[in-house]
């Protein structure tokens, strides 16, 4: 397993437990790095990931919100949700992760953590995201989207 897919889910476990707990973000990710078996090449990455969706939050959650159609955000699954939230983060404000590695990526933990359904759930979501502008996104449009 690659150091970014490996990162993606610590970042997935982390705001599951953020989530749950209700706890802040970096304290939490602290807390969750420190006491689990945290691989050193990914933990970085991860800990972008978590800060940058707390950060964000309002802005990804809204994104998600448009592109659900007659699905509240409060019931989509709390893992299908943080994959979506992380998956989101990284079309919008991740220059260098290319559009089909985000999604690709999301779509592959979802087959992992979620449900059967979650990989094709996922993936709907995230191509009408990159399809909003009638187009995949480019760096210089990625932040349209959040307007």
């Amino acid at each position: 397993m690659g150091v970014r897919r490996k990162a993606r889910e610590l970042a997935l476990q982390a705001l599951y437990q953020i989530e749950m707990s209700g706890q802040p973000a970096e304290p939490a990710f602290e807390i969750f790095y420190n006491h689990f078996e945290v691989s050193k090449k990914s933990g970085p990455y991860a800990r972008d990931l978590v800060v940058g969706v707390n950060e964000k939050w309002d802005a990804v959650n809204k994104v998600i919100g448009r592109h659900t159609e007659n699905w509240r955000l409060e019931r989509i699954s709390l893992i299908d949700r943080n994959i979506l939230r992380i998956a989101v983060y990284e079309l919008l404000y991740q220059d260098e992760v290319p559009d089909r590695v985000a999604i690709n990526e999301a779509i592959e933990i979802a087959k992992r953590y979620g449900t059967d359904e979650s990989g094709a759930f996922i993936n709907g979501i995230l191509d009408a995201v990159c399809n909003c502008e009638g187009k995949e996104n480019t760096s210089s449009n990625k932040n349209k989207l959040v307007e």
